[in-house]
């Protein structure tokens, strides 16, 4: 059971940064494909962003593109999400994501979840 733990969530003014972290309790975190999704209230959880085992593929929603930034740390367990340029439509829960596959994340077919961390942005 890989348990993840995101930290680094709060509320930022429209233009701004936040760099959100996820740290995983498992040791073989790199076999895993990490991924961020986001939920707004009354709207789906949507994808966000995704990176494969060894860095190799990365992958974004369109919303995000030249925004977002997602990078890992094996050696630390622990994936991010660099967020710049800040839109207060990027209000949402982000959740931290574990699977087997990059494609399966993007598929939403996801092995563990975070709890969550808010961000909110501010016009």
């Amino acid at each position: 059971q890989v348990q993840l733990v995101e930290s680094g969530g709060g509320l930022v003014q429209a233009g701004g940064s936040l760099r959100l972290s996820c740290a995983a309790s498992e040791c073989t975190f790199s076999s895993y494909a990490m991924g961020w999704f986001r939920q707004a209230p009354g709207k789906e959880r949507e994808f966000v962003a995704c990176i494969s085992q060894y860095t190799t593929t990365t992958y974004y929603a369109d919303s995000v593109k030249g925004r977002f930034t997602i990078s890992r740390d094996n050696a630390k367990d622990t994936v991010y999400l660099q967020m710049n340029s800040q839109k207060p439509e990027d209000t949402a829960v982000y959740y931290c994501a574990a699977a087997s596959l990059w494609q399966r994340i993007i598929g939403h077919s996801i092995d563990y979840w975070g709890q969550g961390t808010q961000v909110t942005v501010s016009s």
